[in-house]
């Protein structure tokens, strides 16, 4: 290499890391400003931090916060969550969705406290082990709690960066997503890694938005390749989402003196774990019965047309047909022993202590009887 080229690629270099500490201080500066306060950012405890990302996955920041509230005091640490039946990790999730996070929860949180003496890693390698914690998961709780300079990519930081350096990739691209780590990775500082972290993810999630970048009162506006391109609302590069298929399913509520009959689901698969009136796809009544029959769950008594309710799933929407029946006394119940059900208990509607879905709740809600004299609804929408 001459001895041109090799001044040229060190200045480059040299000009590559002033870039980067002038971002880490402007932003750094922003962030102790203008962060909002959240219950999660009053901690470095890891277990609390942990909690809060596995919660804030595909969820809103204001949605969150009764849950995380609710989770810590009634499992203040590790143990306490360890040591919990499902059941009630789930009754607590109710409403939260996305469920697979609540069962691998409380599965990584008893690996820790049997394998790990009830102490969380440091390092972001060990904490990738640990039962669904990802590379996200793993950076947030080594940086945030720890103070390792471990990067972190998740929806906000990755248009953040892809502005950043006007990464023409898909960032849910493998190639795309490469770049994005690699960025996130030198730049991360390793004094306060974790103020630098949050700092990019509240960025994305305040001004550096999908569809409207407020850049005129962006902290590093003047280190912004794509804002200096006039590219800031063309970057990210997002390929096309899939259209989602539609089910359709029939549900049954079963009635007697306050008392519904539910079927627990088993674990794994669509809200496993979870209590619900007993549901199948299916598009009549008569085929549903059958096939709840073959599943396990026998209805003895006749069902008639409540309504429909409309639910949409990250990869499916559902389309269920609401059947109600009253019976007068309640039947014995044997376990079901094929799929989808492992349990059938009598419940109040309520369900006080178990995990019960939103769609199960607007089932329910459905099968009500019309008040005399009110006009008949034909669908209850999600």
């Amino acid at each position: 290499m001459s001895r041109r080229l090799k001044q040229k690629t060190k200045g480059h270099a040299g000009e590559a890391a002033s870039r980067a500490v002038t971002l880490v201080a402007e932003l750094a500066g922003w962030f102790r400003k203008s962060a909002r306060d959240l219950p999660w950012r009053r901690t470095r405890d890891p277990y609390a931090i942990w909690l809060s990302e596995v919660m804030l996955q595909q969820t809103r920041v204001e949605t969150v916060i009764p849950y995380y509230e609710r989770f810590l005091r009634r499992f203040p640490d590790v143990r306490a969550l360890a040591s919990a039946e499902l059941d009630e990790v789930l009754s607590l999730w109710s409403g939260l969705g996305y469920y697979r996070r609540a069962r691998e929860l409380h599965r990584c949180a008893q690996e820790v406290a049997d394998k790990h003496g009830g102490v969380f890693p440091a390092e972001a390698a060990e904490l990738r082990k640990l039962r669904g914690i990802g590379p996200y998961t793993a950076g947030a709780v080594s940086s945030i709690a720890y103070g390792r300079p471990a990067a972190l990519v998740d929806g906000n930081v990755a248009r953040v960066l892809a502005r950043l350096e006007a990464i023409e990739d898909d960032v849910k691209s493998t190639a795309g997503m490469k770049r994005i780590w690699s960025v996130a990775e030198e730049l991360v500082p390793r004094e306060e890694p974790g103020a630098w972290n949050q700092a990019l993810m509240e960025l994305g999630a305040t001004i550096c938005t999908p569809q409207s970048p407020a850049c005129l009162i962006c902290p590093v506006r003047d280190a912004c390749s794509a804002r200096a391109q006039g590219r800031e609302r063309e970057l990210p590069v997002v390929g096309e989402k899939r259209a989602s298929p539609r089910v359709t399913m029939v549900a049954a509520v079963v009635e007697h003196e306050g008392r519904f009959l539910f079927a627990r689901r088993k674990e794994g698969g669509l809200f496993g774990g979870l209590w619900e009136p007993p549901m199948v796809e299916a598009k009549t009544a008569e085929d549903a019965k059958a096939s709840l029959c073959g599943a396990g769950v026998a209805i003895e008594a006749k069902l008639v047309e409540a309504g429909r309710v409309e639910h949409v799933l990250t990869h499916r929407e559902l389309d269920v047909l609401v059947l109600r029946a009253r019976v007068d006394r309640p039947w014995p119940l044997e376990a079901p022993t094929t799929a989808p059900y492992e349990r059938l208990a009598w419940m109040e509607r309520g369900a006080e202590g178990v995990g019960v879905s939103t769609l199960a709740r607007k089932i329910l809600a459905a099968a009500k009887p019309e008040k005399k004299g009110a006009p008949r609804s034909k669908k209850a929408r999600a």
